[in-house]
């Protein structure tokens, strides 16, 4: 099977040409050999795609016939990311939440005015 659509089969990617672009800039290595998206994938292939700056390591179980649902996909492969990779994921996730709550969007005017009045103050001490 093709590792393109492998990488879509077990949803690591929305889409195949998604899959194929990540293949093409070198972001997913088979057996740690840079791989094309053409490259035949087998059981036993251990396959790492860097993705969200993350290294997701896994090894190949079976093939799937055809896409799989989330549930499945366990089936199929063996997760082998190790724990530090999952913990710089942790970390970027609360150096994001750190200044404003998810959902809160876009400074507001008060924001603004509060960010300002905050400059003015240094500058007049």
């Amino acid at each position: 099977m093709r590792l393109d659509k492998f990488l879509w089969y077990v949803r690591y990617f929305k889409t195949r040409s998604i899959a194929a672009d990540a293949v093409k800039k070198n972001r997913v290595k088979v057996n740690g050999d840079v791989a094309k998206a053409s490259r035949e994938v087998t059981p036993s292939d251990v396959i790492t795609v860097r993705k969200d700056q993350i290294d997701y390591q896994f090894e190949i179980i079976q093939l799937p016939k055809t896409r799989l649902g989330a549930k499945l996909v366990s089936l199929h492969i063996m997760d082998k990311t190790p724990k530090e990779e999952y913990a710089k994921l942790e970390l970027r996730k609360m150096e994001q939440d750190y200044y404003r709550e998810k959902g809160e969007g876009r400074p507001t005017k008060k924001d603004r005015r509060d960010l300002d009045d905050f400059m003015d103050g240094e500058e007049e001490a």
